[in-house]
C-alpha cells in the first residue's frame, strides 16, 4: 500500500483494499459532518440563529453552546435549537448514505463498525446499522440528569419542537424547562464535557461490541478508516487508529483529513495511507 502516490494510485489501492479486507473499522470525528455540508458556522447558523446572534453576538455553534445564559428559559430557547439544527434538521445526508453505499457493495453490516465522536447520529440517519455504532461522546437526541446520578436518559425530539414553538424574544415558557420525569432534577445535553457525562446501559453494550469486534479482527486483514479527526479527543480515534495499524500483523489504516494527514507513529510503512481531496470526490472514485 503506497501512502505517496498520486490520487489515483491511492484511489485504487483503497478500491484494492475495500475489497480484499475481512472487516472494516470506520473512525469519524467531526471533519466527516463537515465534509458533509453540516457547517456551524456558515450561512444556515447565521440564518436559523438570527435572533441569538443579534441578542448574544454568537458566531458559531460550538462557541456560543458555552454562553452563561443568565435564565434556564434563555438556555434552553437556546439549546432546543441547537438540538434541533444538529439533531434533527436533517436525514441523513448525502455524503454518509455514500459511503455506506461504497462499504455495502463489498460488506456486510457485520463486518463493518463505527466508532465516532460525533453527537449527530448521521450514521444512523444515513442507514448504518444501529447495533455497529458506537458514539463514544454522546447523543443530541437524548438529555441526562444534570449530576449524572440518575443513569437513563430521556428522548428529547417531542420536547425540543415544542420548545421551539413557544420559543419569544429567546426564551421559552418556565413550564417547558426540562425536568428529569423521575427526580424532577435539572438535566443537560446527553454531550460528555466532564465526568457527569451518563453513560447508560446501551452507550456500555456499544463498547463491548466495538471491543470484541475489535478482538475478533485484530489478526485479521482489518481496515482502518479514518474521517476528519483532529487533535481535540485524540485518544479516542485518532491514536488507537495508529496503534492499532503498527500493532495487528494484517491491518491497515487510511485517513482522510485535510488539515491533518500525517501519522505520528514510526513504523506505518506500507499500512498507512492518507487522502486530503475532497471526501466525496474519493468516494465517487471508488
Amino acid at each position: 500500500m503506497t501512502s505517496t502516490g498520486n490520487f489515483s494510485q491511492r484511489v485504487d489501492a483503497l478500491r484494492k483494499l475495500i475489497a480484499e479486507t475481512d472487516a472494516i473499522i470506520i473512525g469519524a470525528g467531526a471533519g466527516l459532518s463537515t465534509a458533509a455540508g453540516l457547517d456551524y458556522a456558515g450561512e444556515d447558523f447565521r440564518r436559523e440563529f438570527a435572533p441569538w446572534i443579534e441578542r448574544y453576538g454568537f458566531t458559531d455553534l460550538y462557541t456560543s453552546g458555552f454562553y452563561p445564559f443568565a435564565t434556564e428559559e434563555e438556555r434552553w430557547a437556546y439549546w432546543a435549537r441547537h438540538i434541533w439544527f444538529s439533531r434533527f434538521r436533517t436525514g441523513g445526508t448525502e455524503l454518509y448514505r455514500l459511503l455506506l453505499e461504497k462499504l455495502s457493495e463489498r460488506h456486510s453490516p457485520q463486518t463493518t463498525f463505527v466508532l465516532t465522536t460525533n453527537v449527530d447520529a448521521q450514521f444512523e440517519l444515513a442507514g448504518f446499522a444501529r447495533d455497529r455504532i458506537f458514539a463514544t461522546q454522546g447523543d443530541y437526541a437524548y438529555l441526562q440528569s444534570a449530576s449524572g446520578r440518575e443513569k437513563d436518559l430521556v428522548y428529547c425530539k417531542d420536547w425540543v419542537f415544542r420548545a421551539m414553538a413557544a420559543t419569544e424574544d429567546c426564551r421559552i415558557p418556565s413550564s417547558l424547562v426540562p425536568r428529569h420525569p423521575r427526580t424532577g432534577e435539572a438535566l443537560v445535553p446527553n454531550l460528555r464535557c466532564d465526568d457527569t457525562f451518563v453513560e447508560d446501559d446501551r452507550w456500555h453494550r456499544q463498547a463491548e461490541r466495538y471491543h470484541d469486534f475489535v478482538r475478533q479482527h485484530s489478526q485479521g486483514r482489518l481496515l482502518l478508516l479514518e474521517f476528519g479527526v483532529g487533535f481535540n479527543t485524540p485518544s479516542i480515534i485518532r491514536v488507537p487508529f495508529e496503534h492499532m495499524a503498527l500493532n495487528f500483523p494484517q491491518t491497515a489504516l487510511v485517513r482522510f483529513n485535510r488539515d491533518y494527514p500525517d501519522a505520528s507513529l514510526e513504523g506505518l510503512e506500507g499500512r498507512f495511507m492518507a487522502f486530503t481531496e475532497d471526501i466525496q470526490q474519493i468516494l465517487n472514485e471508488l
